[in-house]
């Protein structure tokens, strides 16, 4: 099983931890990291959501395929892809269909006082 992990964490402190995520992670794991927690849910909006849901285990599907299965406007569902291509939550096939390559996510965050 592939999973990917979604955190939040300043750019200074993912770079700094690079080298021992290199080290740590397994083949199987992946993580992408967001600045502030208000950024994760800027780009990973409820629409955005229902569209890796339906995508995990799915294999490559074209915008429209995924537009249908969500039941929702094909451009709308377009911009929503490349937001999640930009993010590297979704990668492109050769055909230009589009993959989400995991099988799970997990979102880690603290939530603290300032």
């Amino acid at each position: 099983m592939k999973t990917v992990t979604l955190d939040v964490r300043t750019l200074a402190d993912a770079l700094s931890d690079a080298a021992a995520a290199m080290e740590t992670l397994t083949p199987s794991e992946s993580r992408i990291s967001f600045e502030t927690l208000e950024l994760l849910w800027k780009v990973l909006t409820i629409k955005r959501w229902g569209i890796l849901k339906v995508m995990i285990g799915a294999g490559p599907l074209a915008i429209r395929e995924i537009a249908r299965r969500v039941d929702r406007d094909v451009k709308a569902v377009q911009g929503d892809v490349q937001a999640l291509l930009n993010a590297g939550l979704l990668d492109k096939a050769e055909d230009g269909r589009v993959v989400f390559p995991y099988d799970t996510v997990h979102v880690d965050f603290v939530l603290k006082a300032p």
